[in-house]
């Protein structure tokens, strides 16, 4: 079980990870993958916060350039969301 567990959480890890990229905050990255990848928001919530922990200059960074006007549409999200999963299942399934 520990092993499954470890595998889910670097699973949100990546994804908050690639919800980075995209500029969003941390409210659009728990929400995004709450609805898009039915991952429950405490989870996405507590690895965000263990990433600020390790890496907190980065962060502080990240938190500043926020702001943007140039955030993408929920189709956009969801399109974006759904091809990070399938991107990472087939990363994680060792017949591919």
């Amino acid at each position: 079980m520990a092993d499954s567990s470890a595998s889910y959480i670097h699973m949100v890890q990546h994804l908050i990870e690639k919800c980075l990229i995209f500029d969003m905050t941390k409210d659009e990255c728990i929400e995004a993958l709450s609805k898009h990848a039915k991952i429950d928001p405490v989870i996405t919530s507590t690895v965000w916060k263990e990433l600020e922990k390790e890496n907190k200059e980065f962060f502080e960074a990240y938190s500043r350039s926020q702001g943007k006007e140039d955030r993408m549409s929920e189709a956009e999200t969801s399109e974006m969301i759904m091809k990070m999963i399938t991107d990472n299942s087939s990363k994680d399934d060792p017949d591919n």
